[in-house]
């Protein structure tokens, strides 16, 4: 393994967020505060509890997975589609580099950026409200498996995209909507009987689910379904990206 080469990759695309740390810290803070006014305020005042637990400290979860679902995706898809943009990953492919030591640089930068603003956003939160982790283990353990499997999907999308467009589409018309229609800011049982059997569909209703149940205890789906989840989810991406790399879809002539 060329932990070196690792590094090298990993280290450019760190120094790149902090040159725009305005865009990739501050803007998500000032999201999350902004989400607490509208949600935490104007509909807090209006719902005292979900599930036993303070509507205001109910959505913390949510948007922590919101955040981190967007960043890790957005990070990784430009990451690798910018020097397929400009041409130098021509210059990468040809180096001493095996498609695992490429993978974990630009992967494992993106879930970084992500696993930070996710941990400033936790922290932004408890201004707001009082937060208790009733399973602290399983907190960073569902905030590291999505954050790589995420990673993992936006290198995917990264590799995909033919132009700048393609690279915004799958983040804001899929990823997006699947978060807010997935339990971020409201549980699923409050759902009328015919909408709750859709929800079920949606796969990011289980890493939310789960997520919250290592905060409060309570989840809208068993905890066991929901780790299952995001291990299918990686598996999956990950032989994406090895048959990607193993054809050279996308990234050869």
């Amino acid at each position: 393994m060329n932990w070196r080469a690792i590094y090298a990759i990993y280290q450019f695309e760190m120094n790149r967020t902090f040159r725009t740390i305005a865009q990739s810290l501050v803007s998500p803070v000032i999201s999350t505060v902004l989400y607490f006014v509208v949600f935490g305020a104007a509909i807090g005042g209006r719902i005292d509890t979900v599930e036993g637990v303070g509507y205001g400290a109910f959505i913390v979860p949510g948007l922590v997975m919101l955040t981190l679902l967007q960043q890790s995706v957005t990070n990784a898809s430009f990451g690798i589609y910018f020097p397929k943009f400009i041409g130098t990953i021509y210059e990468l492919l040809s180096a001493p580099l095996s498609f695992i030591e490429i993978v974990i640089g630009y992967v494992g930068a993106a879930a970084t950026k992500a696993l930070m603003i996710a941990a400033i956003i936790l922290v932004t939160s408890t201004l707001f409200v009082d937060l208790t982790i009733a399973h602290p283990f399983w907190m960073v353990a569902f905030l590291l498996l999505t954050a790589v499997s995420f990673a993992l999907l936006g290198f995917i999308i990264g590799i995909w995209a033919k132009n700048f467009e393609q690279l915004q589409l799958i983040p804001l018309l899929v990823i997006t909507p699947l978060v807010f229609l997935g339990g971020a800011f409201y549980s699923v049982s409050m759902l009328p009987p015919g909408w709750r059997e859709v929800t079920y569909f949606n796969p990011v209703l289980y890493l939310i689910s789960g997520f919250r149940w290592s905060f409060f205890g309570v989840a809208d789906v068993p905890v066991g379904i929901s780790i299952a989840a995001i291990c299918v989810f990686l598996a999956i991406c990950l032989t994406a990206v090895w048959a990607i790399f193993r054809t050279g879809w996308r990234i050869k002539p």
